[in-house]
């Protein structure tokens, strides 16, 4: 079932950048008696799915949470069983998500990863980077402390340097140190598993997020899941500091921009 793109006056409401918290895996084995790996691996499937719809939605980029700058606390078994199905699905999905037209993108510290993951993350990188379909960001060994510390220490470095100084460090100074400088802000954040909290994901990108909650263990999200995200998205009035008299009035064609 494809998702259906919501509109309003017959323009779509569609989000351009939708991020993803991809929560209730462990918990999702748990209730079947199973390891916590064979969550893990039962999630693959929903990430499938959410690529292909939010590609014939119109969505812009995908961003996905893959694993978190936390993560690394986790037992050393669950982290390399993680690893391997990284590197497993890599070389698994990347030719057809070529074939359909993503990129495929990673931010994080992956200078952290092992020298096999890296390699399939180049490889992956390399095959789509001409593709326009849609962009498929995979945050690995993400955190939006770490990115924000990072952007803060090359801000300082310049200005140490001489390169730079401190009284041009703006707003957008700062986002370009970032290491989603490239991306458009975050239009809707969808976390699945029930919880309620942002999880040190995409601090500074999703300031004017639309947050949307699914009590749905991930394993289990399906595209009807993703209608009623896109659906609560499109009912939202999305005025960035202006009024609502202001965003009728024609400022809601800017903000879009």
């Amino acid at each position: 079932m494809a998702a259906v793109a919501p509109t309003r006056d017959g323009v779509a409401l569609v989000p351009r950048h939708v991020a993803v918290i991809m929560d209730g895996n462990g918990r999702w084995a748990r209730a079947r008696a199973l390891p916590r790996q064979a969550g893990h691996k039962a999630g693959i499937a929903p990430v499938r799915l959410m690529v292909e719809q939010c590609a014939q939605a119109g969505v812009e980029t995908l961003t996905l949470f893959a694993f978190s700058s936390e993560n690394w606390r986790r037992p050393p078994a669950e982290i390399g069983a993680l690893m391997r199905l990284f590197v497993e699905a890599l070389k698994r999905e990347v030719a057809e998500l070529h074939e359909n037209g993503i990129r495929l993108r990673f931010i994080g510290d992956l200078d952290a990863l092992g020298p096999e993951l890296n390699t399939a993350i180049g490889h992956a990188e390399a095959l789509t980077r001409d593709n326009r379909r849609m962009d498929l960001v995979l945050a690995v060994a993400y955190g939006g402390h770490w990115d924000l510390a990072g952007a803060a220490r090359r801000l300082a470095e310049e200005v140490e340097a001489g390169s730079l100084e401190s009284a041009d460090i703006d707003e957008s100074r700062f986002a370009d140190m970032l290491a989603t400088r490239d991306l458009r802000p975050v239009d809707l954040l969808i976390r699945s598993g029930g919880e309620r909290r942002i999880s040190n994901f995409l601090l500074w990108d999703i300031a004017y997020s639309e947050l949307y909650f699914s009590d749905v263990l991930w394993p289990d999200f399906s595209a009807g899941d993703l209608e009623a995200a896109f659906a609560y998205f499109a009912q939202r009035q999305r005025r960035f500091g202006r009024t609502s008299d202001q965003v009728v009035g024609g400022g809601a064609a800017e903000e879009q921009q």
